[in-house]
């Protein structure tokens, strides 16, 4: 599978996939193709970018650096990153195979707990974990509204419900939508995104990684949380370039904040559950009203159709449910669940996000016409699986100094520096004017309301 080709062709993009080019030597080593993924949902993100200015007919892509921003691109100075996980979560073999609990969120660390036991350590946790299936804890876990994937083969997935729920969902759902007013805005083709408002919903990694792409081409990104919400892990690495505020949208007075916001939206790009947003009086009607010409992009874990479309979900969690995990422990000869060396479901899916909504501003801009956009990590999953393992490329050299930026970062936990932008878009180059920040540091309005 040319995985540059299916990903043009899901975006809906008129342009060659031969025009994203990927050039250095080396992979990340894995099972799967992953650094082929990683350079071309980078280069179609880059490729719509491109498209929407009409400045650039290619995009060339660094392996290596595209491999290190799947990963981690900041570089601390003089201060380290919190964990990025929480002590208890991880991979645990059952009574007939294995399962991966996800603790991060203290609320999903107490439904484990729920069901297993509160433990201080990995020991007791698996000592607990032991006694169960892995299928009937799996269950018991989610029953608790909790996080837990049992460890299943790629066939075994095919053969699943869900697996076959989502093999049948195209890579991205697109559908048309009222255009609304004529855009108010002209951006420069230097900063193809500058005056256009995105308004971040998301959580976590693959909505955070869009949006980080976007404010690189000079969107204003406010990202709103609720008050409660921290992810100390990966918050310096994907709030560069954005403003982070904070609305309860259980307060009468936050949510006509929060409906101001989305008036004033270009963007929508939110992670929440299928469902979720409906719940809170927000459904796609509702958003529409609020925000006509919105172009509305969102993400589900296990996808939009199946048993499981609103199962909560993670990357690493993904990767045990659809058989990566078990086949990358075959490739390695291991005795453990072996998962990919980066989270790249997430990463890809981010970057399949942002080409969404590039197409959608083009769209909005040029035919009168928005547009609505679903992807999920299931569905990334299939595209990794079904492009086959990757070949026999040798590992990348260490990094070198050469790869970071020359700039300092100012962030709220103290200077960084970052990798090199991982893509070169002629005319139009990724630049991030505010480093990253914590959650809350903002208020909750438009810069120039």
């Amino acid at each position: 599978m040319d995985l540059t080709a299916e990903i043009v062709r899901a975006v809906g993009l008129a342009a060659d996939p031969a025009a994203v080019t990927g050039h250095g030597d080396g992979a990340l080593p894995s099972a799967f193709a992953v650094t082929d993924l990683a350079v071309a949902s980078i280069g179609v993100a880059a490729l719509a970018a491109a498209a929407l200015t009409g400045k650039a007919e290619t995009v060339a892509v660094d392996r290596r650096l595209a491999s290190g921003w799947f990963g981690f691109s900041l570089r601390p100075i003089g201060w380290e990153m919190a964990a990025a996980w929480d002590p208890i979560a991880g991979d645990y073999r059952t009574a007939d195979g294995w399962i991966r609990l996800h603790t991060n969120a203290p609320h999903h660390r107490r439904a484990a707990e729920a069901v297993l036991g509160a433990w201080s350590d990995r020991a007791g946790m698996a000592s607990a974990v032991s006694a169960w299936a892995s299928a009937e804890l799996e269950n018991a876990v989610v029953a608790a509204g909790g996080c837990a994937a049992e460890m299943r083969s790629v066939a075994a997935w095919a053969a699943h419900p869900q697996g076959q729920a989502v093999a049948a969902e195209p890579l991205i759902h697109l559908d048309p939508a009222d255009g609304g007013p004529a855009p108010r805005w002209a951006p420069p083709a230097d900063r193809p995104l500058q005056g256009v408002r995105v308004l971040d919903l998301t959580r976590v990694l693959a909505g955070p990684v869009a949006t980080r792409f976007l404010a690189g081409l000079g969107a204003e990104v406010l990202r709103i949380d609720p008050p409660d919400w921290d992810e100390p892990g990966v918050i310096p690495e994907v709030t560069l370039g954005k403003r982070c505020a904070r609305l309860d949208l259980r307060s009468s007075e936050d949510r006509a904040v929060f409906e101001r916001l989305l008036a004033g939206a270009d963007v929508l790009v939110h992670g929440y559950r299928d469902g979720a947003l409906d719940g809170l009086g927000y459904d796609a009607h509702a958003r529409r009203r609020l925000s006509p010409g919105l172009i509305d992009v969102s993400l589900n874990a296990y996808g939009w159709t199946g048993p499981w479309r609103s199962r909560r979900g993670f990357d690493s969690l993904l990767q045990m449910s659809s058989g990566i995990a078990d086949a990358g422990m075959a490739w390695k000869g291991a005795d453990k669940p072996t998962p990919l060396p980066v989270q790249a479901l997430d990463h890809a899916t981010g970057y399949l996000m942002a080409a969404a909504v590039l197409a959608g501003l083009r769209r909005r801009r040029d035919e009168g016409e928005a547009v609505v956009a679903r992807m999920s990590l299931a569905r990334t999953a299939k595209l990794l699986v079904d492009a086959g393992q990757g070949g026999a490329a040798p590992p990348f050299a260490p990094e070198t100094p050469e790869d970071l930026s020359t700039g300092v970062e100012t962030t709220s936990w103290g200077p960084a520096r970052r990798l090199k932008p991982p893509v070169d878009i002629p005319g139009t180059p990724l630049r991030w004017p505010l480093g990253a920040r914590a959650l809350g540091s903002d208020p909750p309005q438009w810069d120039q309301a």
